[in-house]
């Protein structure tokens, strides 16, 4: 067991009692009996191993002696959590949060991984908080590359925690803001999805809860499709239509984020996810492993839904135009630039259907090297994209 420092024993002498209780809630620890001025708390491994479980006396007031039982209590959680104290110590100050642990496999020795994959790993469990806000405001198969300030805000709040003990885990979270404990009041937020959706795999959203503890439903709800989606592809040899599944957040937008996450190397992860005790869920929500194979069939179904489903109304290319497609009717041209307001700004070239009014201003700029900003609708074409039904089409000044 490993014993607190003399700091953390000061510090442990300022936890509130309630404190203590939403932590060991958050854990799976569960309050038994009542004592004489304290509660028995039990937890048993997840594995169910056999034995007696882990026990914890926990004051529910403060008395002569409470640094020395949170102190215990600190300790004995270490040995439980097999991590240190002071660690313990600092997530229980932190307000109500939403955890997602991502369990990478990298190879090497335990608790490294290569910097390619953590970079990977990282960028798409951005990717994944993004489309799943994104599918809160609004869900669609195939998310728009415009994102509303209130999905960017969100990405921003979202926070990375030290590193788990298992392989590589990169833990996050999600702050919500303070509301009453309890699973089972009437706006239902202690259910993950809705009984009477959950065979639709539709999620049940309550427009009071706070926006990151939707986020977060949405993101478990959404990949759990996604896996399903994956499982599906596999096991026809074929990709099927999953579109039904974007009400519960599937879309191409998160399938593209779990396959960066498995990096150019294919490995295996999983997601696991902590909901904050203030704000219990009553449907249990196990860790859902993506494997190698997954990451291949979602990659497939990504691509079937922009090709699909993929038209994007309303959207701005501004660049340079690089050719006239004379030959074809109605005319078109090859601008090389950036879709606007896409994070990247990567250049590239979109296929451009003209108006007849928007001719001659092609043909101006295409002669004099002047940039354009067209507006209109994306879809796919081929491995590109063709911009079509332009509303509007401005030649810049030099």
């Amino acid at each position: 067991m490993t014993a607190i420092t003399d700091t953390e024993f000061e510090q442990a002498a300022t936890l509130a009692p309630g404190v203590l209780r939403r932590y060991l809630s958050g854990k799976g620890w569960s309050a038994e009996r009542d004592l004489s001025g304290a509660e028995l708390w039990e937890w048993r491994p997840q594995d169910y191993e056999p034995g007696p479980p882990y026990e914890l006396l926990v004051p529910v007031q403060r008395r002569r002696d409470y640094a020395g039982r949170v102190a215990d209590i600190l300790e004995t959680l270490a040995v439980v959590e097999a991590r240190p104290p002071g660690d313990i110590l600092r997530e229980m100050w932190l307000p109500p949060v939403d955890w997602q642990f991502l369990h990478l496999v990298p190879p090497g020795p335990s608790g490294t991984a290569p910097l390619l994959d953590l970079v990977s790993a990282l960028t798409g469990l951005k990717d994944l908080h993004t489309a799943a806000a994104s599918s809160v405001l609004g869900t669609r198969a195939v998310q728009p590359a415009q994102k509303p300030q209130l999905v960017k805000d969100h990405v921003a709040a979202v926070r990375l925690d030290q590193t788990r003990v298992g392989s590589y885990v990169i833990a996050a979270h999600t702050p919500l803001p303070e509301g009453p404990s309890g699973g089972n009041d009437r706006n239902g937020q202690g259910a993950l999805f809705d009984e009477a959706e959950a065979r639709r795999s539709m999620l049940y959203l309550h427009p009071s809860e706070p926006f990151g503890r939707r986020v977060s439903r949405m993101l478990y709800a959404g990949v759990t499709c996604a896996r399903a989606a994956a499982d599906s592809t596999l096991a026809m040899n074929s990709v099927p239509h999953v579109e039904d599944m974007a009400g519960a957040g599937l879309s191409a937008n998160l399938c593209e984020a779990l396959v960066k996450i498995a990096g150019e190397e294919r490995r295996d992860f999983s997601l696991s996810f902590s909901w904050s005790s203030e704000r219990p869920m009553e449907q249990p929500s196990p860790p859902i492993a993506i494997r190698r194979e997954h990451a291949g069939a979602l990659e497939a179904v990504a691509k079937d839904l922009r090709e699909r489903l993929g038209r994007e109304e309303g959207a701005v290319v501004r660049g340079v135009v690089m050719k006239l497609h004379r030959d074809v009717h109605p005319r078109e041209a090859t601008i090389y630039g950036s879709l606007l307001p896409e994070e990247s700004l990567r250049q590239r070239r979109v296929r451009v259907e003209l108006r007849p009014e928007d001719i001659d201003k092609a043909t101006d700029a295409w002669r004099d090297g002047l940039e354009v900003a067209v507006t209109g609708d994306l879809e796919p074409r081929g491995t590109g994209v063709r911009m079509r039904g332009v509303t509007a089409f401005v030649v810049r000044p030099e």
